[in-house]
């Protein structure tokens, strides 16, 4: 990894936002390709803080940090890349369940998808199966995350695949849940593919759905 590679990576896993465009100009000013930087220091660097999140190394605060510096640093690389488009790893439906408006691990998990490469649609909250239906159908997702903090919302994921089984999407889509509530024993229970306990481990989850597919 080259020297200006290094430091931008180093400066998203210590969250150093207000540097990061000047690294970043820096290292396009010398030649460094815009897709190296995205790929090999920027999503590198949140590989690092995920792995320091999950291990408990650091905490919300400090992986809000770095998901906001990377995507400053994200904002300046793209006028670079001169129409160019970086392929996705995957594309990711996320939203809260009918009936929960909470939405802080939810964006939470989006940030750490999209620094490390997904695209993320978000659904946003209190998505009824109905209209969550009609996105799958209508966008095709790799992965649908389904969040929920309330325990009297939880069913509403049942009702989701149960849906998605009745209209014949249920193997086209890769389905994870989360939420303070749940676990993986409610995850097997109601048929998700997946139960993610934080959003270190949603990227981890939805690499490895990727791969399958």
């Amino acid at each position: 990894m080259s020297h200006h590679l290094e430091i931008i990576r180093n400066a998203v896993i210590d969250g150093k936002h207000r540097e990061i465009e000047d690294l970043v100009r820096a290292a396009i000013e010398n030649g460094v390709k815009p897709e190296a930087i995205i790929n090999d220091a920027m999503i590198g660097g949140m590989d690092v803080v995920g792995k320091r999140f999950s291990q408990n190394q650091i905490f919300v605060p400090e992986m809000l940090v770095s998901a906001f510096t990377m995507q400053k640093g994200l904002g300046l690389i793209k006028p670079f890349l001169k129409g160019q488009e970086t392929q996705p790893k995957g594309t990711i439906i996320m939203c809260t369940v009918k009936g929960d408006i909470h939405e802080i691990g939810k964006n939470l998990v989006i940030m750490m998808l999209e620094g490390s490469g997904f695209h993320v649609i978000d659904l946003g909250v209190d998505i009824t199966v109905e209209k969550l239906i009609q996105k799958v159908e209508e966008i095709k997702p790799n992965v649908l995350g389904l969040s929920a903090l309330l325990t009297t919302t939880m069913p509403e994921m049942k009702k989701a695949l149960d849906e998605l089984k009745a209209r014949g999407l249920r193997d086209r889509v890769n389905v994870m849940v989360g939420g303070a509530p749940v676990n993986a024993g409610f995850a097997e229970k109601i048929g998700a593919d997946a139960y993610g306990k934080d959003a270190a481990e949603a990227v981890e989850i939805s690499r490895r759905f990727i791969l399958k597919t």
